[in-house]
C-alpha cells in the first residue's frame, strides 16, 4: 500500500507565521507521514504536529534552539516502503549540492532538506532524490509559499507534487 507524504521545511512558526496555513494543517491530516527539515523555532509546533499527523519524522535547523534539539536529530533517517530517507537542514550552497550530497549520504535514496526556502528538485549522479520544499509561511524571494506531497511505494519516490500557497487573503497569481 502506498505511504503518502507531506514535506515541509522553514516553517518559523511563530516568529513568521502565527501557525501553519489551513491547507498546510489540511495535508498534515491527509499523510500517513509527515516529514519536516528543521526550523520550526517553537517547539509548540513540534507538539501540535506530533499529536496530529499519523507519524512524524524530523531534524533540528540552525534557527532551533535547545528544546528543539533536545528532541530533533541533526540527521533523521527513516525507512518508508523500501526507500531509504535522510532529513537535514542544511546541505550547503546550490552550486556542487548533488556531489556534496551524494559523498555525504551514500547509502540514501531521498534526501530532504530545507534551510533556503526555495523548492529544489534534482536527481544527484548517484540516483538519490534530492527534494527542498520550500517555506508555507516564509517565502523570502520566492513568488509563494509552498510545501510538497509525495507517495512512496515500492521503493519507488512517486506523484511528487510542489504546491504554492495563495497569499494571505488572496489568490496565487
Amino acid at each position: 500500500m502506498p505511504t503518502r507524504l507531506l514535506l515541509l521545511a522553514d516553517t518559523h512558526v511563530p516568529a513568521r507565521a502565527r501557525d501553519l496555513p489551513a491547507a498546510v494543517w489540511a495535508a498534515v491530516d491527509e499523510a500517513d507521514v509527515v516529514v519536516h527539515a528543521g526550523d520550526w523555532v517553537d517547539v509548540a509546533l513540534l507538539d501540535a504536529l506530533d499529536s496530529r499527523a499519523r507519524r512524524l519524522v524530523g531534524c533540528y535547523g540552525n534557527n532551533d534552539g535547545p528544546a528543539l534539539r533536545a528532541r530533533l536529530p541533526l540527521v533523521a533517517h527513516v525507512g518508508l516502503e523500501g526507500l531509504r530517507v535522510g532529513v537535514v537542514h542544511e546541505t550547503g550552497t546550490a552550486a556542487g549540492r548533488e556531489a556534496r550530497c551524494d559523498a555525504a549520504y551514500p547509502d540514501l535514496d531521498l534526501l530532504v532538506f530545507g534551510h533556503s526556502h526555495i523548492p529544489w528538485d534534482t536527481v544527484t549522479p548517484r540516483g538519490m532524490r534530492l527534494l527542498n520544499p520550500g517555506s508555507p509561511t516564509d517565502r523570502r524571494r520566492q513568488p509563494t509559499a509552498t510545501y510538497l506531497t509525495a507517495t512512496a511505494r515500492d521503493g519507488r519516490l512517486e506523484d511528487v507534487v510542489l504546491h504554492r500557497l495563495p497569499p494571505r487573503g488572496g489568490a496565487v497569481r
